[in-house]
């Protein structure tokens, strides 16, 4: 994915040189300014499909953002060792500018050694989960281990589970929230089996600590086996942040895009079914940290239950084969006579889950990928693939791997009956200009559609077989690595760049069936987190406000002598008309709306997005600075004062 950037417009860090911040701005009465809205004259709809949202296993998208799992490493990727040292510095340089950005990433085992050096040894022989398992060697004196740097709240109960195995001579094994100021709270557990077993626990402290250590040890003689351990805030809804959920359900995406990304091309989707203790931990194939597979389809399926959300499942064509792709459709789809829907009864889901969007693998044409290959061989698989889906379920809507340039047009051109909709991806990497940044996404967005007007018009027989666009990948992408790995903070000018990237999607609702904006949470997400607070990033305000109160079919806009950028849609009831109006500019402009014949009502309600500092943002937990304000409006004549550095969005009455 991140390679995509050398294809598009080179990175210049963003400054406020030059910004107008709070208190310079100015009002400017641009009264007679009148923009012709031909309420009749209408486009092709909007799909909700525009809307939708993309989550990929990276960085804290899922682990550590939306998934509830306060601990890493649970089940003992990394060995544990004497040497305690779990962070190491990534440094990466793929910007345009040849500029380098650092973050922190894990690089080593999280969990901390308590007692003397050598009392501890990975055991391979015959490991609960994954390649081996820590056996800690006790001789009377305090020995286990512990993970640092929890985020707990007084009040707040946390459930968790370990599974262990040893003598009972090592009885009682302490569970303790420890502090570093010695606040504590401890648990017992007072039976043991030389065979594995799950231990419940909870706690609900007294305290509020950010450096919180989680720690298993025993005092006893004999030596300790643990498995795996987990803990999670007891309010979490199926495994999720119970906060999360909230955001997602209040966004109302109608479709999220999963497990990848670039991550997909080196998942085994077979490694995240099963009881999750047992799943194997693994590297994650395309970006940095642990794979911990305790998401997976089923986990995937409930979330997109508890927001009402269509799946977007995304295949392996990377390294996958055409089996394994048609095995993952069966047992996502297929009836219990199946061998793939017995399996997936077997774990829990008896009824098909009826998955209609498929993407048949991501960015194949990028050497970063893996399983990458020469365009012509590619053509050859993605057919194959598609056939091979079809085969198992032929009701599937398959959205092939498109870039614009040669790639596109050669899968248009060889592939169209092997796909429903051709994907796209774009990434705006900033300005300093704040006016050239806003307009970054929304220009890529229209450069993407004049490219497949030209693949109409050049391949024959494909402007009749009409594949629309899924761009499902796009976003500005540039600045420090906050939430982690590409966690990007995002300011109110990125809001105002997204707005317009919407308002270029309606333009050409003809063409684009589907977006999915990435990635939601963290990850250059328009949500982001901490361990124990969530918030709408700027980005996300847009994605809801459009998705909640703008029209889904579009009308013209015409005679437009002003700087703003206006689009206009009729409600599905035809009851209102919306009319969103984004203002770049410092200033305030007062204009007003012709609607001809039509008769429009003065009486309706406003949205606001508004703030004169362009650098302001949002950081979970702390006050909001950039919202969405709802009033009541009556307007004289139709007139309207647009805010400066904002987003507007009017809902007026169809008189009838």
């Amino acid at each position: 994915m991140k390679k995509l950037i050398y294809f598009f417009i080179g990175l210049l860090l963003i400054t406020v040189g030059g910004l107008c911040i709070n208190g310079c701005m100015q009002k400017t009465d641009f009264s007679g300014a009148t923009v012709t809205v031909a309420v009749n004259e209408t486009g092709a709809p909007i799909q909700k499909y525009i809307y939708g949202q993309f989550i990929e296993h990276l960085g804290r998208c899922i682990y550590g953002g939306i998934w509830a799992e306060m601990l890493m490493d649970r089940k003992f990727y990394y060995p544990v060792t004497d040497e305690y040292s779990p962070w190491a510095m990534a440094s990466e340089s793929f910007w345009a500018d040849g500029s380098t950005l650092e973050y922190p990433y894990l690089a080593r085992s999280p969990w901390q050694i308590l007692g003397s050096a050598g009392n501890l040894v990975m055991d391979s022989g015959d490991p609960y989960v994954g390649e081996h398992t820590p056996m800690i060697k006790v001789n009377g004196q305090k020995a286990g281990i512990q993970q640092n740097e929890l985020s707990v709240l007084a009040g707040q109960n946390y459930k968790g589970r370990v599974i262990l195995a040893g003598e009972k001579s090592l009885l009682p094994v302490m569970i303790q929230l420890s502090t570093p100021d010695g606040m504590t709270e401890t648990i017992t557990i007072d039976n043991i089996s030389s065979e594995f077993h799950t231990y419940p626990f909870e706690f609900t402290p007294g305290f509020t600590s950010d450096s919180t250590s989680l720690g298993i040890f025993s005092k006893g003689l004999g030596s300790l086996k643990i498995g795996t351990v987990s803990l999670m805030p007891s309010d979490n809804i199926q495994g999720w942040r119970r906060d999360v959920v909230g955001l997602l359900i209040e966004l109302n995406s109608p479709v999220y895009r999963w497990p990848g990304g670039n991550f997909v091309s080196g998942y085994n989707w077979r490694d995240g079914i099963g009881e999750r203790d047992k799943r194997p931990p693994r590297k994650n194939p395309a970006w940095k940290g642990v794979e911990h597979n305790d998401v997976g389809i089923h986990e995937y399926m409930e979330l997109m239950e508890l927001i009402n959300s269509e799946p977007f499942i995304a295949l392996n064509t990377g390294l996958g084969t055409v089996k394994e792709v048609a095995e993952e459709i069966q047992y996502c789809n297929s009836s219990v006579d199946s061998d793939m829907g017995r399996l997936r009864a077997t774990n829990g889901h008896p009824e098909p889950y009826g998955v209609k969007w498929w993407a048949v693998g991501n960015e194949m044409y990028g050497d970063w990928q893996l399983g990458h290959m020469p365009l012509s061989e590619y053509v050859k698989k993605h057919n194959g693939m598609a056939e091979a889906i079809w085969d198992v379920d032929s009701t599937a809507k398959l959205i092939a791997v498109g870039h614009v340039g040669e790639w596109s047009e050669t899968m248009l051109a060889n592939s169209s009956n092997h796909m429903d909709l051709l994907s796209e991806h774009i990434y705006a990497t900033g300005s300093q200009s704040p006016a050239e940044h806003m307009g970054l996404v929304a220009n890529l967005i229209k450069e993407v559609a004049e490219a497949h007007r030209n693949y109409r018009d050049s391949i024959p027989g494909l402007k009749q077989k009409d594949i629309q666009i899924a761009m499902d990948e796009w976003n500005y992408w540039y600045g420090d690595y906050i939430y982690g790995e590409l966690g990007v903070r995002y300011y109110h000018q990125d809001a105002l760049g997204i707005a317009k990237g919407l308002h270029e999607y309606f333009r050409n609702s003809d063409l684009y069936f589907m977006a999915n904006y990435a990635q939601t949470v963290n990850v250059i997400g328009c949500i982001k987190t901490t361990p124990t607070a969530a918030g709408f990033a700027t980005t996300g305000l847009p994605m809801k406000l459009y998705r909640q109160q703008f029209g889904s079919l579009p009308v013209k806009v015409g005679n437009n002598s002003t700087d703003l950028d206006i689009v206009a849609a009729i409600t599905a009831d035809k009851e209102f008309i919306t009319l969103a109006i984004i203002n770049e500019k410092a200033i305030a402009v007062e204009i007003a709306f012709d609607f001809g014949d039509s008769q429009i009502g003065n009486n309706g309600k406003q949205w606001l997005i508004q703030n004169d500092d362009l650098m302001a943002y949002n950081d979970p937990g702390a006050p909001v600075q950039v919202e969405i304000e709802e009033t009541d409006i009556v307007l004289k004549n139709h007139q309207l004062e647009i805010e400066p550095y904002s987003i507007q969005l009017v809902r007026l009455d169809i008189d009838r």
